[in-house]
Parts: C-alpha cells; structure tokens; sequence
C-alpha cells in the first residue's frame, strides 16, 4: 500500500512539472522567467546599480504574471469566476501589499498613498477599460453581469467618499487637526475593513445567485488540475514578493535617476509593475469573452485596495510606521480617484461592452498619466 502511494506520488510529481514544461514552451513570454533569479543574484551581487535593478525586476514580474495569470484561470475553472476574480485580485494586490509595506516602513507616505490611489485609478480606467478594448477587438459585443459590476463599483465609490472626508477636514484651523485626522482615519479604516467583510459575505454567500456569470466563454486551453494550480499560485506569488521587495528597494534611486517624480513612480510606475499579474488575467479573460472574470478582477481588485489594503495599512503604520499614517490624500489624488470611480460606474451601468468604451477610459488613464509626468516635483507634498 504504502508502495502504491509513493508512485502515485511520483507519478503526480511528473505530471505537475511536464504540465509546467509544456506551459514554458507554448508561451515564448515565459522565456523571461530566468530573469527572475539573475534580478536575485544581481541584488546580492550589485546592490548599488538601482537602475539596472529597476527595470531586471520589472523584467522578471512579467513572466510571474504570465503563470499566476495561467494559473488563477485553471482555477476560476474550477470555482467559477465570481471567486476566481477575487482571488485573482486578492493575489495581485499581494504585490502592492509588499510595496507599500516596505515604503511604509521606511517613512515614504507620499509613495504609499501615491501607490494606493494609483492603483485605485489604474485598475478601474486602465485595466478596466483595457478589457473592454481587447475583448471589443475580437468580440463585437460583449456582455457581463452588470449587478455584480455595479456592487464593485459602489464599494468603490464609498471607499473614496471614506478617503475623501479627512481629506476635506484637513484644513481645519486648530492645533488639535492632525490628531483629529488620524483618529478619524483609524475609524474609518475599521468601519472600511467591516463593510469589506460584509460585501464578501453577499456576493459569496447570501446572494451569490446574483452575481454568476452571463458571457459565454470561448473553448480555449485546457485549464491546470486544480492541485497543480494551486501549488503554482503559491510558489509564483512568493517569488513575486521576493522580485517586488527588491523592486521597492531600487525604484527611489532610479526614478531619481530617470528624471521621473515620486508622484508618477508611485501613482503609475508601481501600480501598473504591481498589477501586472492581475492586467494578463483580465486580457486574456475579455479576448476568451469570460468579460465577467475580467470586470471582476478590474474592480474587485480596486474595490478590494480601497476598502481593505488601504485600512490595513493605516492598522499596521501604528506598529511598524515613524508614526501613523491618515487617510488624508492630496487633493489631485483624491480628484482622480473620484473621477475613475464615476468612470468604471457609468462603463459598468448598461451590462455590454464595446472596444470604443474602452478607448474612452484608458485616453482619461492617459490624462491623468501625461499629468503626473509633467507635475513639478513637491507640488504633491
């Protein structure tokens, strides 16, 4: 007995890396995966060459991305794709998660909460509207479960109202303002993290009947078992943390170096490198026409920043911050937040989607972009 389980333990084992052999042949893309231990060794080796460090990392999260896209859609598969987006999503912002953490550590405010509101902004104009171009392009009409689009981009919504209100009181003409705001962050960081909780339990529990799918996929690859994808998200994620933490570590000293301002790195830089996982999984979702796999990742997973990483971190600055961190944003930053947010709500509304809508939210993406490119440095502060 005890025989037979040793083989059909090898015989898994064999399986698992053909399958992983076979992924790296059929995606040239994934030919850059060795970038991966070279940006290790590199920082080990050269932890002075910030900017070669730079791009080397960014070099190495494209093909993670690849694989923990591959994998998160064998197992959406499996789950469906209302749980597949919130993994998809829960994962990805594992790698911001890492980078705000480290900037958070080091006193860098003004880089967390650029890459906070960043990444609010990039995933619902650009990844958003991204989708609906690739998907319109191959697809001349695409539909997708307008209630469970319209429920992210609500949450959306009350998280940057929550964001917004510290930021209004901010100019408030007493000696006693700064701890008012970071007392009313703390709040509102509990109250953001409870109504997060509640929202997941709706969607996934009481009226998940509300939230199923409506497209009709494509016959695509065939997915992972269920095992194989798993172990891969696990594996992929971690060295995605690894890559990440050394990516923070140069990003400041290049981006010096480049001529770029801290606004842009946080704002667009990190926020597109650290969603970059989730951006191949909603691609490739729209182009198969799994549309809601993809409005699910896109706003979920800005849904998810704003009501629960953004929370943590102002949770966490008390114990491993200089001092606390509040919700206050600047006003800029606020602006874009809520005009993202109106954006993603109106795309979202009808429940169909075209490749123009699409080209409509990534030229406001590019606005804000060529804004923040062009923004003089310290103006922010």
């Amino acid at each position: 007995m005890r025989t037979f389980e040793v083989k059909g333990s090898t015989k898994q084992s064999r399986s698992a890396i053909e399958t992983v052999l076979r992924e790296l042949r059929r995606s040239p893309l994934l030919a850059l995966i060795f970038f991966v231990p070279v940006v290790i060794l590199l920082e080990r080796m050269a932890p002075k060459a910030h900017t070669l460090l730079f791009f080397v990392a960014i070099a190495a999260i494209v093909p993670l991305a690849a694989l923990l896209s591959r994998a998160t859609e064998s197992v959406a598969a499996k789950t469906g794709d209302a749980v597949g987006g919130l993994l998809n999503a829960t994962l990805g912002n594992l790698t911001e998660l890492i980078i705000t953490l480290a900037a958070l550590q080091a006193g860098q405010y003004l880089l967390v909460k650029a890459s906070i509101a960043g990444a609010i902004v990039t995933n619902s104009l650009f990844m958003f509207g991204g989708a609906f171009l690739i998907g319109g392009l191959k697809h001349h009409l695409q539909e997708f479960n307008r209630v469970n689009a319209r429920f992210q981009a609500i949450l959306l919504f009350l998280a940057t109202i929550a964001i917004l209100v510290p930021s209004l009181t901010s100019g408030l003409d007493r000696t006693p303002a700064a701890e008012f705001s970071q007392q009313l962050s703390l709040g509102l960081a509990i109250l953001l993290i409870v109504v997060y909780g509640l929202g997941m339990v709706f969607s996934l529990k009481t009226h998940k009947e509300l939230f199923a799918s409506v497209g009709q996929a494509e016959a695509g690859e065939e997915p992972w078992p269920l095992s194989i994808g798993i172990v891969v998200l696990i594996v992929v994620t971690l060295l995605v943390a690894m890559v990440s933490e050394i990516f923070v570590g140069s990003v400041q000293a290049a981006a010096q170096h480049l001529g770029l301002t801290p606004a842009f790195v946080g704002f667009i830089v990190i926020a597109l490198v650290g969603g970059a996982a989730e951006m191949t999984t909603a691609f490739s979702a729209a182009r198969a026409n799994r549309l809601d796999l993809s409005v699910g990742i896109a706003l979920g997973s800005a849904a998810q920043i704003a009501l629960f990483v953004a929370p943590v971190l102002v949770l966490v600055s008390y114990f491993i911050g200089p001092q606390p961190m509040s919700l206050e944003f600047w006003p800029g930053a606020v602006a874009m937040m809520l005009v993202a947010t109106m954006a993603a709500t109106l795309l979202s509304n009808g429940g169909h989607a075209a490749w123009y809508a699409g080209v409509m939210a990534l030229a406001v993406y590019a606005i804000f972009a060529l804004t923040l490119f062009l923004l003089p440095p310290g103006v922010t502060q």
